[in-house]
C-alpha cells in the first residue's frame, strides 16, 4: 500500500475492489474482528470503506442495532451493528454497517460489514494503523497510501 491514492481521482458512483490482505478491528485491547480478504470502496474525495465478512468478528462482538436506517444512492439501504467485546462489554453503538439487500451492482457487499473508525479503539489495515474520516457520519479509512482532501474535514467545507 505505498502508493499513494487521491481520493480526487476515485470515481462517482463508487468502485468495489476486492483485495487479500489482513484487517484487524480491536476493541479494549481485544481483536473483536480479524480477516484476511476485504472489500473496499473507493468514491471520490472519501477514503476507502472497508467490508469484511460476518464471520471475522469474534463470537459475541456483533450485535444487529435497532433502528436508524440510512440509504446510499448508490448502494442502497443501510443496517447499523452495535460492537463489543466478545463478552459483551464495552459496546460501541451504531459502529458498524452493512446492505443486506445491495443494489444489483454492489452485490459483493451483501451483509458485509463496515465500521467507522472513530467508534472502535483501533483499526488495522496490511498491518497500519487507521486514522477515522473526519467528521461524524462518514466511515473512511485512512492510510498514509491514502491523500485527502477528504469530505467531512472542517478543513474543506466544500467538500462537505
Amino acid at each position: 500500500m505505498a502508493i499513494k491514492e487521491i481520493v480526487a481521482d476515485y470515481p462517482r458512483p463508487p468502485r468495489i475492489e476486492i483485495i487479500n490482505g489482513p484487517v484487524v478491528i480491536v476493541i479494549q485491547n481485544e481483536i473483536i474482528a480479524q480477516d484476511c480478504k476485504y472489500i473496499r470502496v473507493c468514491e471520490k474525495f472519501h477514503p476507502p470503506s472497508i467490508y469484511i465478512k460476518p464471520s471475522a468478528f469474534t463470537s459475541g462482538a456483533l450485535h444487529q442495532a435497532l433502528g436508524r436506517p440510512s440509504i446510499c444512492e448508490w448502494k442502497g439501504i443501510a443496517s447499523y451493528w452495535n460492537l463489543s467485546q466478545a463478552n459483551g462489554e464495552n459496546l460501541r453503538k451504531h459502529a458498524g454497517w452493512s446492505y443486506e439487500h445491495p443494489s444489483e451492482h454492489y452485490s459483493a457487499l451483501k451483509s458485509w460489514i463496515s465500521v467507522y473508525p472513530r467508534l472502535v479503539d483501533y483499526c488495522y489495515l496490511e498491518g497500519e494503523r487507521v486514522v477515522a474520516q473526519p467528521g461524524q457520519f462518514y466511515g473512511g479509512w485512512i492510510t498514509s497510501s491514502i491523500q485527502g482532501p477528504f469530505k467531512g474535514d472542517p478543513q474543506h467545507p466544500e467538500l462537505i
